[in-house]
C-alpha cells in the first residue's frame, strides 16, 4: 500500500460522512490535486480548493493555483477584505472570520447555522452572510435562514435582517426568511431575497435606516448579485416558479426590468458572481460530489464553460 493510498484511507475512516458534506459545500477533492503554485501577477480569482482559500489568474484560471492553509466553507473578497464562513465545533456552531489580504484575522463573529452565502461590498467595508438554521436546501419546505451584515469601518453589527422594518408591512410576517445579500457602491443600500407567503421577492435594503422594501413585482429572484456597473442583477430563478424543479441562472436589468435567461440550462443552486461586466460565474456540483466553477456570458449568448475545475465560491480580486 503506497503512502498516498494510506493517507486517503486514514482520512476516510476519521472523517466519514462529515467529509462528504464538506466536500459538497467547499469544492474539496479526495486528494490534494490542486498543488500550490504562485498564480502570478494581475487580476485574479479567489476560490476554495479542497476547502482551502486559493487564488488563480483570471487570464488562466485553469492554470497554476496558489493554495493557502486558510480553511473556509464559503468565502468572498473585495478590496482586500476577505469574508470567511467556517464551522468551529459540533452541531451548528459557525463563525464569520474577517481577514485582510495577508490573511490576518481582523474580527470574528460567532454564528449559529450552516454556512451558505457571503458577500463583501466593492469597497471592502461591508460584509454579509447567510446560514441555514434549519434545513439545508432552498428547494425544501420549512427551511430557516439567518442573514446578517457587519460594517467593518464602524464595527456596527446586525446579526439578523429580521431586526429591520419591512416597508409596507406594519408587522413582519412570521414566515419571513432572508438570504443572499449583494451591496451597492454606496456601502449602504443592498439587495437580497425575502421569502414570505410562498413568494421569493427581490428586496432593496437601507442599512443606515434599518429598513427593507420588498419589490413585490419581482418574484422568484433568489441569491442576487449586482453587476460591477450597478445596472443588472444576476440571480437564480426557479424553473416554472417551483424551486423543486431547479433554478435557471438569469440576469435582471434594473432599469427596464427585462430578464435574460443565460445559456446555462442546468440547475444552479449558488449565488452567482460577476467576473467582469460581461461574465457570470457560479458553482455546479458534479455527479461525484465535487464542484467546478463555471462561467457564461451575461447577455444570454455563448455556452457554459468550466472556469476553475474542482473549486467553489469564486470572487474576482485585483
Amino acid at each position: 500500500m503506497n503512502k498516498r493510498l494510506l493517507i486517503t484511507l486514514t482520512a476516510a475512516v476519521l472523517l466519514g460522512g462529515v467529509a462528504a458534506g464538506y466536500t459538497a459545500l467547499s469544492g474539496a477533492t479526495p486528494d490534494d490535486a490542486a498543488q500550490s503554485v504562485p498564480a502570478g501577477a494581475g487580476p485574479r480569482l479567489m476560490v476554495l480548493s479542497n476547502g482551502k482559500l486559493s487564488t488563480v489568474s483570471r487570464t488562466d484560471p485553469a492554470g497554476s493555483r496558489e493554495v493557502t492553509e486558510q480553511r473556509c466553507d464559503r468565502v468572498y473578497s473585495a478590496a482586500g477584505t476577505i469574508s470567511c464562513l467556517r464551522p468551529v465545533g459540533a452541531l451548528k456552531a459557525s463563525e464569520l472570520a474577517v481577514l485582510d489580504r495577508e490573511l490576518k484575522e481582523l474580527r470574528t463573529v460567532p454564528l449559529t447555522g450552516f454556512p451558505n452565502r457571503t458577500r463583501v461590498s466593492a469597497s471592502g467595508r461591508m460584509v454579509a452572510w447567510t446560514l441555514f438554521v434549519d434545513g439545508h436546501s432552498y428547494a425544501a419546505n420549512g427551511f430557516s435562514t439567518s442573514t446578517g451584515i457587519l460594517d467593518t469601518k464602524t464595527g456596527t453589527l446586525v446579526t439578523s435582517l429580521e431586526e429591520f422594518a419591512v416597508e409596507g408591512m406594519p408587522q413582519r410576517p412570521v414566515d419571513t426568511n432572508y438570504w443572499g445579500v449583494t451591496f451597492t457602491a454606496d456601502d449602504n443600500r443592498f439587495y437580497a431575497t425575502m421569502s414570505t407567503g410562498g413568494h421569493r421577492y427581490l428586496l432593496e435594503g437601507d442599512f443606515a435606516a434599518r429598513r427593507v422594501r420588498p419589490l413585490t413585482e419581482l418574484d422568484d429572484v433568489e441569491c442576487p448579485s449586482l453587476s460591477p456597473d450597478g445596472t443588472r442583477i444576476a440571480y437564480k430563478k426557479a424553473v416554472g416558479g417551483d424551486p423543486q424543479k431547479g433554478w435557471r441562472v438569469s440576469v435582471l436589468d434594473l432599469a427596464t426590468r427585462a430578464v435574460t435567461e443565460l445559456a446555462e440550462t442546468r440547475s444552479v443552486d449558488d449565488q452567482p458572481a460577476w467576473v467582469d461586466d460581461r461574465t457570470v460565474a457560479y458553482g455546479i456540483q458534479r455527479d461525484d460530489g465535487l464542484n467546478d466553477v463555471w462561467a457564461v456570458p451575461a447577455d444570454g449568448s455563448g455556452t457554459p464553460a468550466i472556469l476553475v475545475p474542482e473549486a467553489s465560491s469564486p470572487a474576482p480580486i485585483s
